[in-house]
């Protein structure tokens, strides 16, 4: 069945466009890295997560990807939290480099074809500079570089912006030299106590936004496919970006821009600068990285997320409830995986999966609606959980073989969606009851006192204090299931009963269609 066209929303036109690649066949994506000088926050991990999602989407299309994501090792930040520091600011952001693909890592945020750094591309900068300085696009002050605006005439047209619109001292720092208060630094004349390197118009280092022009046009080209990134880098960022590409070569040119949203707390942009944010590392000291990617890929990639533990414990609790499903049908079918099943395939499954599957490509070439997938995803795991105590009972061969197909969907989608781990299905179950023993504040062993003294007390029919241990587990987000081998905890879950019925009636109408 052919794949439906990718749609993405394009900053630059304002609206949705089919996604037609340069050269057919390739796709060819830049996205703006972090400035390495402290660990990565969840801000960082929205966009990336968000781009990761769309790079696995397009290999899934088909399409040759080459995946380019840079890193900032040379900036202001960088040498101030050095200097704070006494360390070496190449050497401080090298070790945050570290740090942040840890983290990338644990997201399972697939790791860029590219990952270059500023300070592994100086020749570049330098030549990037002195074509727009020949171009007559800017011009040099005592060793400061500053590209001149007036000679974009189009500079605006991302962000909607006319200069008339910056303020002096807003986003471009005042400078009596610059000949229009909004031209920006190319390149930084040597100070005391910075890294520089030796160019044409003396010691310095590179301004900000001239990197990402310079690395993409090394790895991509001048024209390629999709530019990424943060919504507060539309501007100055990526508008200063087009400026100085197009002034360094006519032929510049970026099809596709794509800006993700904002994490918020409380109603405003999560962020450093303003001091209200959360690290990864912070997040996933509580939950599972992978609960933090289902978090964020619930909320559409443009569209701000609002940052709550809630809604953290409703995306831990889908990832238990995904995992546990495929462990406990991976059990079940363990026995039957070398079994000859020369049976029809089920018509109502096959039916089922079609129509599940469809619907994941409409909402994924729908400018990736993650948010949809990620909710339908619970058609397929209720379908397989539903099932398996039935199956149990009745071992028949086109069950077997349903259970099987249904299995293979919930995988194939969860590759796709970068939410199927490495680990085995039991680890990561286990990861999960790791983390939430650790936000309830309780070892293994202080849970299985308690699960005894209640055993006990049911025993003795002492029914209140039983349901008093209940409550006081449930309440530091611990739930206990009774089975007659004995009782066990799993991670509170709040799956809707009644949601679970239904799915479980419209599968068992597919799954007995056969008979």
């Amino acid at each position: 069945m052919e794949k439906p066209q990718l749609q993405i929303y394009n900053t630059m036109t304002k609206q949705k466009e089919v996604f037609v690649p340069k050269v057919p066949g390739k796709a060819r994506m830049y996205v703006c890295g972090v400035t390495a000088y402290d660990l990565s926050h969840i801000g960082h991990a929205r966009a990336y997560v968000a781009f990761d999602v769309l790079y696995r989407y397009l290999n899934y299309l088909g399409y040759e990807v080459t995946y380019v994501r840079n890193f900032t090792d040379v900036d202001d930040k960088i040498i101030r939290r050095a200097n704070e520091l006494k360390e070496n600011p190449i050497s401080l952001s090298s070790r945050y480099c570290k740090e942040f693909l840890k983290d990338m890592t644990d997201l399972q945020c697939s790791p860029p074809m590219h990952e270059p750094r500023v300070s592994d591309h100086m020749n570049q900068i330098i030549d990037m500079i002195s074509k727009i300085i020949d171009n007559g696009c800017a011009y040099d002050v005592n060793g400061d570089v500053f590209f001149s605006v007036d000679k974009s005439p189009n500079y605006g047209r991302l962000s909607g912006r006319q200069l008339s619109d910056n303020r002096a001292g807003e986003r471009v720092d005042i400078d009596p030299r610059k000949r229009n208060p909004a031209d920006f630094a190319l390149g930084k004349s040597a100070k005391p106590g910075e890294p520089f390197w030796n160019s044409p118009w003396g010691d310095g280092r590179p301004g900000w936004h001239i990197e990402c022009s310079a690395m993409s046009a090394h790895y991509l080209g001048h024209s390629f496919d999709i530019h990424g990134g943060g919504m507060d880098l539309i501007f100055p960022h990526h508008e200063n970006e087009i400026a100085q590409s197009c002034a360094a070569c006519e032929e510049s040119n970026v099809s596709y821009w794509m800006h993700n949203g904002f994490v918020n707390a409380n109603n405003e942009k999560m962020s450093k600068s303003l001091g209200n944010f959360f690290t990864i590392r912070q997040i996933t000291s509580l939950y599972h990285p992978l609960a933090l990617r289902i978090f964020l890929m619930r909320t559409h990639y443009r569209s701000p997320v609002n940052y709550s533990t809630k809604d953290l414990e409703v995306a831990s609790q889908r990832l238990f409830y995904m995992y546990q499903t495929l462990h406990d049908c991976e059990v079940a079918l363990s026995p039957f995986r070398e079994a000859s099943l020369e049976v029809k395939i089920p018509a109502g499954v096959q039916e089922f999966i079609k129509k599940y599957h469809s619907k994941f490509e409409t909402s994924m070439s729908d400018d990736l609606h993650t948010n949809t997938v990620v909710d339908d995803f619970l058609e397929l795991l209720k379908s397989i959980n539903s099932n398996l105590s039935k199956f149990k009972k009745q071992q028949q061969k086109p069950m077997i073989l349903a259970l099987i197909l249904l299995e293979k969907e919930v995988k194939d989608v969860m590759n796709i969606m970068g939410l199927l781990s490495s680990s085995t299905l039991s680890e990561v179950s286990q990861q999960l009851k790791n983390k939430a023993l650790t936000r309830s504040g309780l070892t293994e062993e202080q849970v299985m006192q308690k699960i005894e003294e209640r055993t006990i007390a049911r025993k003795n029919k002492d029914y209140a204090t039983s349901d008093r241990i209940r409550e006081e587990l449930e309440a530091v987000g611990l739930s206990l299931l009774d089975e007659p081998s004995g009782t066990t905890w799993i991670p509170k879950s709040n799956t809707d009963k009644a949601m679970l019925n239904t799915w479980c009636l419209i599968f068992l109408k597919y799954i007995f269609s056969f008979h």
